[in-house]
């Protein structure tokens, strides 16, 4: 079913969309960019974190995955089976069996609708099947059981030809994007930042084991062995622009909310999508980032001390944006290079809804 959030909505409930980030949580991270800032936050995120192990998962899913945005009827979010625009074709009760839930067990059947269970998103083969990797809810997920089997260990990617289908629109089929041809596993639009801001969450979180992970020789795995970058270039090239096409949701601010209050660490690139950008850098030629839908967001949203960052891509391309009011008066005209700097100190903090332009984008934001 269609998103409940709305722009009057969201006016409403402003409180609710501000990321809960305790006071001094990136302490130490101001002027900082590059790989100097993904080990920062490698620290960050790795001080104090608990393992709670794979059985946990369940428990944690109980309270970050469950479905208060679309059907809004407390069933399990499968990123895998959720129909954003339409009724899901099937839904899971979260828990047990025993308990009444739909949580898979030692009888399982191949087809979509029989039950969940816990979907490493970046294959766990590709580093061993080792703790803590493979017990951590920022990046494993709760989804269909047949989904996550046919999807195998393939990497995320992109194809205009895909050999199978799920209900809700995810692919497996050949890669079309640029760098990789082998099979992949695409899921839908809606929930593609989502997936990304995982997969550079985990090259943060395991920076220092990175180099140890074998497999990265296996063509199916996206990492390549580096501390630094972590992935394989067409890899960072496809969690950028998926990162800047599906701008951080409220469901991703609940989750990491959700998932902190368990395991004691953040997704940062949930609670500063502008970092994305900052670490890495796309290879992608002018022509290929153009055929792509730039998407144009604003971080925070709602804003709160009067600073707004731009996020998204093409950036290199917007050098003035405009702030109107929302019956049409011009606020403020900025002039930068929002590439190099895409923070905005607004003149004007007055509370009510923004409309910010570009050139040939628009977005509204709220000022709290």
């Amino acid at each position: 079913m269609r998103k409940f959030f709305t722009l009057l909505l969201a006016v409403g409930i402003t409180s609710s969309l501000v990321a809960q980030i305790p006071a001094g949580y990136y302490n130490g991270t101001n002027g900082l960019s590059g790989y100097e800032l993904k080990t920062k936050l490698n620290t960050i995120i790795s001080n104090g974190s608990k393992d709670l192990g794979y059985g946990a998962l369940w428990k944690t899913y109980a309270t970050s995955d469950v479905d208060k945005y679309y059907e809004n009827n407390g069933t399990l979010l499968d990123m895998y089976s959720e129909n954003p625009t339409g009724p899901d074709a099937y839904e899971y009760i979260i828990g047990s069996v025993a308990n009444g839930g739909n949580q898979c067990g030692s009888a399982n059947q191949n087809v979509e609708g029989f039950c969940y269970n816990r979907e490493h998103s970046l294959p766990q083969s590709f580093y061993g099947k080792l703790a803590p990797m493979v017990n951590d809810a920022h990046f494993v997920i709760p989804s269909d059981y047949y989904v996550n089997s046919r999807r195998e260990t393939y990497s995320f990617g992109e194809t205009v030809a895909p050999s199978w289908t799920t209900t809700n629109g995810t692919k497996v089929g050949p890669s079309n994007f640029p760098g990789y041809s082998g099979t992949i596993f695409e899921p839908i639009d809606e929930f593609k930042g989502d997936l990304a801001r995982m997969h550079l969450f985990f090259i943060t979180r395991y920076e220092d084991k990175l180099q140890s992970f074998s497999e990265y020789h296996n063509a199916q795995n996206p990492l390549d062995g580096t501390v630094n970058r972590g992935y394989k270039q067409w890899y960072i090239n496809l969690m950028l622009k998926w990162a800047a096409q599906d701008p951080v949701s409220q469901r991703e601010i609940d989750r990491n909310n959700a998932i902190f209050a368990r395991q004691k660490n953040r997704n940062p690139f949930i609670d500063h999508p502008e970092w994305v950008n900052m670490i890495w850098t796309s290879t992608l030629s002018t022509t290929e980032v153009s055929s792509f839908k730039k998407s144009l967001s604003v971080y925070p949203n709602p804003v709160r001390n009067g600073q707004l960052h731009l996020s998204g891509y093409g950036l290199e391309d917007i050098f003035q944006v405009q702030i109107y009011s929302m019956d049409g008066k011009l606020i403020q005209t900025v002039q930068q290079n929002f590439k190099n700097l895409n923070k905005i100190i607004l003149k004007d903090q007055s509370k009510g809804v923004y409309i910010l332009k570009t050139e040939n984008q628009s977005v509204k934001f709220i000022v709290q």
